[in-house]
């Protein structure tokens, strides 16, 4: 039998009464705009105009009839109807039932379609993706395309070997032994490896811009402790600068070239205080020679990276091929001592480690001269000169010596103290040694907490990969893996250096800082392979480099600290800075000078103050005393990145999704421990003062107010806070990051009062897994004081259900006239300063149809209504009796997820938090979304899995193309079947003289559209006499949907039982619709969207465990409440469990971290 299939043409405004002659342009477009962000920049609440059938009549607002370009639109009951006629063109037919709140919803399509570059992403977070200034224009860049290796791994590698590795490894070793020496190592090596995992874990929830560890440290505990954190951050990363360059001028004057000394001391008292003066000329001309190169161009110093990472690469293995020779053929560095005194190897002018010649008679040797008052024989000499003698042992001797049993064993000395060999005898009865006596002499008291200051500089830069996360292929993988890899590189080599020269190098030449034992060569350098110089010129360079990164970096996180606009003292720059007395002034103002720079973005300014902190460091000329300064910065940075990870994994909050999963809140609070323990070992009084400077920054942001809201993890703990909680709370509305469903969840109670549907509140506890805030409230009907013992009642029931259903919440009843207004006044006054509900959990009105009292459905309607005023998130169950309880887990299944318009990520984070709960665990998710004919249906699936695999969700993505089709006749009858019963009620409440009035109109519109026209029907061939209508839904459902009909009495057209839909009953249908109600065609295009919606859905998810759906937004009049209430029927039926979800109009998932 053949189907028929029906076209409908709109009607033309000519044809219809009351409405100007002139049609209106069907093609012509909308000029509206699609806007991502919050709903409150759109209004809506603009007050509805009464209905005007004059086409001069000018109203505020889409209603009635709009005037523009000389054309007038018929008006329906819905928001924005301005493009009835031309909604084909302008709106999908397959979505007009949200077309309404196209501009502040927009199409899952057009959403992805910007998702592409995600610099430009809508998430809420303004701060992520809107430059400081608006006007600033942002140029196209290059993809990132850097890997793990050589994105994270060597940068890391470059920036954690360092200075210490070539010139204090060795001391630290020789003055606290093998066995406390890889106890320092091993604990500072955990201490960067658990900060790693902390890192790794921060860094992978979500996209890092740039700023890094500040980045990280900022936005995951706030702005408060981001800026105190991030400018000890900046000190730290500058005083390494400055570190790194004296490392280099050490090397240059002791080890290259000694003569370019400019100050020099005739007696020995005063050499230290000249090589000072020296370390600090040279480091001062070194530091402005670098500065001016990185101002010059970043570019240099990134090419000249690669050349200083092969030194230091080049350099350690060195270092570990010189032990292996060394087991074979040790190198020839022998070491005169006296006794068991060391002697310093400069002061052998003749090479004779002896007191005379015994070659030549009677002739005394250099050191006899050193230690007599003249060179003869018969004069006085030391006492301890005389009761010992010279002998000469091997500086290296070798792996194969046995000499690392002499050297697992500490031996701290104290200022001033010769380095002496234990187990060579001599006699103790002699005086101590004078300085001008030619012994090495230690310059520093050592003890095991000051090695620890000194070494942990050298496991520092495992930041520099989430540092270069902007230019990374894959940041999320390759931060993790590339730093964890980079930190067990180095600790194997620290740790295996620490073994090889205890076991390669004679125990008083490790504890020669300088090596003046071996005539000044680097200590380390005597067991490189094939030439010391290969560790001086690679240590030399290596550190040059280092220095360079350091001063390269520093700016520019100064510069993201003044972008960012959160010290207070920072705002009035502009008004301090307008006279030349006040440039000095400026300078340490940050917000304006050092947030910008050159034209090409580089911070000159930040780089000009950079430079002048670093030569601080200079001026302290000493690499031992810098040291100790960078690891109180470092280790306050590091202990912070771990009480971030740790404080957002025990919030557990929505937002906390972190690609990396080997982590837990134990290890950070390892790491945390660690780091603090390590602050007061190194140097306690560094540690306070530290620690006051960051605690007075983050006083001073606190009490004068910080600008910026980023979600921190700080924010989440001060809810519990009591007072000074919710107070900080109403400052403002929660961050994107922060958002989780705070629920008020509304119940019904019968004549008895039991609640009619608890399943609601079990959903509402397996929604919330005992996390956030939740009110249950209930509405009594009548006077509050007549009714205040049952209102006392209906509360006990409602805390003995929430007890039931293990829900930790507050109940809240009130008493009302009407039932409407009550809940309106509940959703109003809910919740106390910032501890306020933003989504209401509410009912389906079952058996609406046939309810005799309509308040049942339209206090539903009116409450979505009031949701929607108060920029509040609703959620419908329907059908909840069909819910699973606590107790009955789903064992498999889907949650499927149908993503027709964007609602502020509601869809997303609801089957995220709803697996978190034991019954929904097991359950895959699936999302739908819907492609147009102009869509891309392959692009917007590789968008969507892109846009997820940043959102940290997994699920299964699938792309449903609805293709535009003619409107079934199906449709026409439902539809007819809705405005009849509309019709129906309306004349119920109508008064006598309103039903006479109302007829009159009918008759007067009958005279001018006859029944029988056909041009705003189908086309001629449409119709064939006898043939049964295609309804698009199969003869089945068809008969089963008039079955049900005739049960309810509804049956729209007069037949009781008719099985076929004849052409003749065609154009009867047809023609009553178009003479039933000629205002709302939209109708139709609405069910058809609920039709085709429907069939599509039960389609893919007839087998799943919960659907959740975009819920239509509601008339903007009363008129068309019926009709909305039947198009939600329509869009559902045939689903057993469904969640109809209406966003409250902001952002509640990002991708950010």
């Amino acid at each position: 039998m053949a189907s028929v299939r029906f076209t409908v043409t709109p009607t033309k405004a000519e044809d219809l009464p009351g409405l100007s002659d002139t049609s209106p342009d069907i093609s012509s477009r909308s000029g509206a705009r699609v806007r991502f962000g919050s709903r409150e920049s759109v209004n809506r609440s603009d007050p509805l105009s009464d209905a005007s059938g004059g086409a001069g009549t000018e109203t505020p607002d889409h209603s009635s009839v709009e005037q523009g370009d000389g054309n007038s639109k018929i008006s329906s009951v819905y928001i924005n109807n301005s493009h009835c006629l031309d909604d084909d063109d302008f709106y999908d037919k397959n979505l007009a039932l949200f077309e309404e709140e196209m501009d502040t919803r927009p199409k899952v399509s057009s959403l992805l379609s910007r998702l592409a570059n995600y610099t430009n992403l809508t998430q809420g977070a303004k701060e992520h993706e809107e430059a400081e200034s608006i006007g600033e224009k942002k140029k196209a860049g290059k993809s990132p395309h850097m890997g793990t290796f050589m994105g994270v791994y060597l940068p890391c590698l470059q920036n954690i070997f360092g200075v210490i590795l070539f010139l204090r490894l060795t001391w630290v070793v020789g003055n606290a032994g093998v066995l406390q020496a890889l106890c320092i190592v091993f604990i500072c090596c955990c201490c960067t490896l658990l900060t790693a995992i902390s890192m790794s874990a921060i860094a992978t929830n979500g996209v890092v811009p740039a700023g890094g560890s500040y980045f990280m440290i900022s936005r995951s505990l706030g702005p408060e402790f981001g800026g105190a954190v991030g400018l000890c951050f900046y000190l730290g990363t500058t005083f390494a600068g400055a570190m790194y360059i004296l490392g280099a001028i050490e090397i240059l004057l002791m080890y290259m070239a000694p003569n370019a000394a400019i100050f020099e001391s005739k007696s020995p008292e005063g050499e230290g205080a000249a090589m000072l003066n020296n370390m600090r000329v040279y480091g001062s001309i070194c530091l402005l020679l670098m500065s001016l190169l990185v101002f010059v161009g970043v570019k240099y110093v990134n090419k000249l990276a690669s050349i200083f990472l092969a030194c230091v690469i080049v350099s350690i293995v060195s270092i570990y091929v010189g032990a292996l020779v060394s087991a074979f053929k040790p190198p020839q560095f022998p070491v005169c001592m006296l006794g068991n005194r060391t002697i310093n190897g400069h002061e052998i002018d003749d090479s004779q480690c002896a007191k005379t010649i015994l070659l030549a008679s009677n002739a005394t040797t250099y050191l006899w001269k050193q230690f007599c008052q003249s060179p003869e024989l018969n004069s006085s000499c030391d006492q301890y000169f005389t009761s010992n003698n010279f002998s000469e042992i091997e500086g290296i001797p070798g792996l194969a010596s046995g000499i690392i049993s002499e050297n697992v064993w500490s031996s701290y000395l104290s200022k001033g103290d010769v380095v002496e060999k234990s187990s060579l005898s001599s006699s103790h009865l002699a005086p101590p040694a004078s300085t001008h006596q030619p012994y090495v002499f230690t310059d520093i008291a050592t003890s095991f907490t000051l090695l620890v200051g000194i070494f942990f500089p050298s496991v520092t830069g495992i930041m520099a990969g989430s540092n270069r996360s902007g230019d990374l292929k894959d940041a999320q993988r390759s931060i993790p893996i590339g730093t964890i890899l980079a930190i067990l590189t180095t600790s194997i080599v620290y740790l295996s250096s620490v073994v090889l020269f205890g076991a390669c190098i004679e125990g008083v030449v490790l504890r020669d800082k300088f090596g003046d034992s071996v005539k000044g060569n680097l200590v380390v350098g005597t067991l490189a392979w094939p030439s010391p110089w290969v560790i001086v010129i690679g240590s030399f360079f290596s550190t040059c480099g280092a220095g360079l990164q350091s001063l390269t970096g520093a700016p520019r996180l100064l510069q993201a600290i003044a972008k960012d606009n959160i010290i207070p003292f920072l705002r009035e720059l502009d008004e301090y800075c307008s006279d030349c007395f006040s440039i000095i002034f400026c300078l340490v103002r940050l917000k304006t000078v050092f947030g910008h720079g050159k034209a090409n973005g580089e911070p000159t300014w930040a780089l000009l103050l950079t430079t002048l902190i670093a030569e601080l460091g200079i001026l302290i000329a000493s690499l031992d005393l810098v040291a100790p300064i960078l690891t109180m910065f470092f280790l306050m940075c590091y202990l912070f990145v771990n009480l971030a990870c740790a404080l957002q994994t025990l919030l557990r909050s929505p937002n906390w999704r972190p690609r990396f999963s080997y982590y837990h809140w134990t290890l950070s609070f390892l790491g945390m421990t660690i780091c603090l323990a390590l602050m007061f070992i190194s140097s306690w009084y560094y540690a306070i003062v530290a620690m006051v400077i960051a605690g007075m920054i983050y006083k001073y942001i606190e009490y004068h107010g910080a600008e910026k809201e980023w979600g921190d993890g700080i924010r989440g703990l001060s809810l519990s806070a009591a007072r000074f909680a919710l107070l900080r709370l109403e400052e403002g509305p929660p961050h994107t990051k922060n958002w989780r469903p705070q629920l008020l969840v509304l119940l019904k109670l019968d004549e008895d009062a039991h609640v009619k549907s608890p399943r609601l509140l079990t959903f509402a506890s397996q929604l919330k897994a005992g996390k956030g805030l939740t009110i249950v409230g209930t509405v009594v009907s009548g006077n509050f004081l007549q009714s205040y013992g049952e209102a006392l009642a209906a509360e006990q029931t409602l805390k003995h259900l929430m007890d039931k259903e293990r829900v930790k919440g507050f109940c809240q009843c009130i008493v009302a006239q009407k039932p409407r207004e009550g809940i309106s006044h509940m959703i109003q006054s809910s919740g106390l300063g910032g501890m306020r509900p933003n989504t209401v959990v509410m009912g389906w009105p079952h058996a609406w149809r046939q309810s005799e009292d309509p308040q049942s459905w339209k206090t539903f309607i009116n409450t979505v209504r009031v949701t929607t005023a108060g920029h509040l998130a609703l959620l419908v169950p329907k059908n909840i009796s069909l819910f699973p309880s606590n107790s009955e887990p789903c064992s498999e299944g889907y949650i499927d997820v149908w993503w027709i318009v964007h609602d502020g990520g509601m869809l997303m984070l609801l089957p995220f938090l709803l697996r978190q709960h034991k019954v929904w665990r097991k359950c895959g998710m699936r999302i739908f979304t819907v492609a147009q004919m102009e869509d891309n249906s392959i692009q917007m699936k590789k968008d969507l899995a892109t846009f997820l695999y940043h959102l940290r969700i997994e699920a299964e993505v699938e792309v449903v193309e609805m293709h535009d089709s003619d409107i079934s006749a199906y449709t026409y009858e439902r539809t007819l079947m809705m405005e009849q019963r509309s019709q129906m009620l309306r004349q119920m409440r109508l008064s006598k003289s309103d039903r006479d009035k109302e007829q009159s109109t009918w008759r007067r519109l009958r005279e001018k559209t006859p029944f029988n026209r056909k041009k705003s029907l189908t086309e001629p061939d449409s119709v064939v006499g006898g043939a049964s209508v295609s309804t698009g839904r199969g003869e089945e459902r068809n008969e089963e949907e008039r079955r049900e009909r005739g049960k309810r009495g509804e049956v729209a057209s007069g037949r009781e039982s008719d099985d076929l839909f004849t052409a003749a009953d065609q154009s009867t249908v047809f023609n009553k619709f178009h003479i039933f109600d000629h205002r709302d065609h939209s109708n139709v295009r609405r069910m058809h969207t609920a039709v085709k919606l429907n069939e599509v859905i039960v389609n893919k998810s007839h087998d799943a465990r919960l659907v959740l759906l975009n819920m239509p937004g509601p008339p903007r009049n009363s008129e068309g409440d019926e009709n909305y209430m039947e198009f939600l029927e329509v869009l559902t039926e045939g689903l057993e469990r469904v969640l109809l979800v209406r966003g409250g109009g902001s952002e509640v998932i990002t991708i950010y971290s």
